[in-house]
């Protein structure tokens, strides 16, 4: 027995060893993240004291120099305190920037209630610069390290092993997703399945190539044999309250972690909040904000954003239609009725990219169409002018919407703006994309744009209606630049 024993304490301190190595790169990432944020505080302090005081009078220079020391140190003090260094946030989610953001307002509060309570003079031109540059320099920063990190999974280093439990058409779906977009970091190295479908003769043995290793009885086991960092559980009916507080109890031993996906999907965010209610934990889901306040916000930072946008392109713009002109000819803009908000009908306007008679040859080519659903989308469409697969490579043609965001029928960011016999098929569930107005870019175009699937450009469009903030529309802002300079999926 001691022998046994004895073998059993070697392979769990060979099974922690290798875990530890797998895990390294998180505090290195973490230790990195400390010293950019400090770098970044320390540039900014730079940048407002050259700023601030040009020429440098003499009396300011050692008071500064200190004040530039400290500032770093307590930043990055605000940013602990404000659980910004967790590794649950990094890699994904936009919660690590939220942090640093807020900890920002915190360092500003601080600094202008200590200079208060002190009595100490400070340049407000200094903090008013440092402070704010310091905050976005750290952001910037920390979006290039999420960035590398992305990278990495890309060529599948930094990933977490995850033994999944669900349904296998849930379990397929998020194999596939999680197979496609590597920076989250997570590779499902074994599921788990209802005992009906993992037992008998008609047992499944994989998902999406992934091996079955029983039921949800043994993801304990399978977790320990695998030596997996963490479980994701699906929503399912035979995975009820009881069984998932046990399964809890025999994972947490390992330090393994365990997250948990409501049956609710696609609905995330600020709109989710868990109150006890006669002490059950409640899960409280919020109406989506499709109307009030927030939607007066959104439409006046769209007519601004557009009107700001065409200035700044309009010799772009100018230089695009002259182009058009000249090598197509007449008319440089291309005009077609789409769906709105709530189904109204509107005239988008585009770049002509076609010849002439391309809504005529359409029926030629049906045929030839190479996607799902209810779209029509050819890769090498012989309708497309020389001219226009350049402007489309690079959704240069989509500029002129900015006239349809000026009169208020579209927005910047939005669902796909759909044709109406395309609206004319659609089943009830779709028919959600219609309750905001269509956007100029969206979640559709930074996710990878004609290389979607029907469904999937859906679920993304649902998704953006059901948790719109006007964050998340900076977010695919940010992001769209990125997707149209790759020119990914764009024919």
């Amino acid at each position: 027995m001691a022998v046994v024993d004895e073998v059993k304490v070697r392979r769990s301190q060979a099974a922690a060893q290798e875990r530890s190595k797998r895990t390294d790169w998180i505090p290195r990432y973490l230790y990195w993240a400390l010293a950019l944020d400090f770098i970044a505080m320390l540039v900014a302090g730079m940048v407002a004291f050259a700023v601030r005081f040009t020429p440098v009078p003499e009396e300011y220079h050692l008071p500064y120099l200190g004040l530039g020391v400290a500032l770093p140190m307590l930043w990055v003090a605000t940013l602990s305190i404000g659980r910004a260094y967790e590794a649950r946030f990094i890699g994904v989610g936009w919660e690590e920037f939220h942090r640093v953001v807020r900890s920002g307002f915190v360092m500003t509060a601080i600094v202008a209630t200590t200079a208060y309570a002190t009595k100490t003079e400070i340049a407000r031109g200094y903090v008013v610069i440092a402070l704010p540059l310091g905050t976005l320099l750290t952001w910037v920063l920390r979006y290039r390290l999420r960035k590398r990190l992305h990278k990495r999974r890309g060529r599948g280093e930094c990933m977490r092993r995850v033994v999944a439990l669900g349904h296998r058409g849930a379990l397929a779906d998020l194999i596939k997703l999680l197979r496609k977009q590597r920076y989250h970091g997570m590779d499902i190295v074994a599921v788990c399945l209802p005992p009906a479908l993992s037992r008998g003769e008609d047992a499944v043995r994989e998902v999406e190539g992934v091996p079955v290793l029983g039921d949800f009885g043994r993801a304990a086991e399978v977790v320990k044999m695998l030596d997996a960092d963490s479980v994701a559980v699906l929503a399912c009916p035979e995975m009820d309250g009881v069984a998932l507080r046990r399964l809890a109890w025999q994972i947490e031993r390992d330090d393994v972690e365990l997250v948990v996906a409501p049956a609710l999907m696609d609905v995330v965010g600020p709109r989710i909040s868990i109150r006890p209610v006669a002490g059950l934990p409640l899960l409280h889901v919020e109406h989506p904000e499709l109307s009030g306040g927030w939607r007066l916000v959104k439409n006046l930072f769209d007519r601004v954003g557009a009107l700001v946008i065409l200035l700044v392109l309009s010799p772009l713009l100018v230089g695009l239609a002259l182009a058009i002109r000249i090598l197509d000819g007449r008319p440089v803009l291309f005009r077609q009725t789409r769906v709105g908000r709530d189904g109204r009908l509107f005239t988008i306007y585009k770049f002509r990219t076609m010849v002439t008679d391309a809504e005529a040859r359409k029926a030629e080519l049906v045929e030839l169409n190479e996607h799902d659903g209810v779209l029509f989308k050819i890769k090498e469409d012989p309708r497309v002018t020389r001219v226009g697969r350049v402007l489309r490579r690079y959704s240069l043609d989509e500029l002129p919407q900015l006239l349809n965001v000026l009169r208020g029928e579209m927005s910047l960011v939005g669902p796909r703006p759909p044709l109406p016999d395309e609206v004319a098929r659609y089943e009830q569930d779709v028919r959600r994309r219609l309750a905001v107005k269509p956007g100029m870019t969206g979640l559709w175009q930074v996710s990878g744009r004609s290389d979607l699937s029907w469904e999937e450009s859906v679920r993304l469009d649902v998704r953006y209606v059901e948790n719109w903030s006007l964050i998340l529309d900076l977010q695919i802002l940010w992001k769209t630049w990125s997707a149209v300079f790759r020119a990914s999926g764009a024919y």
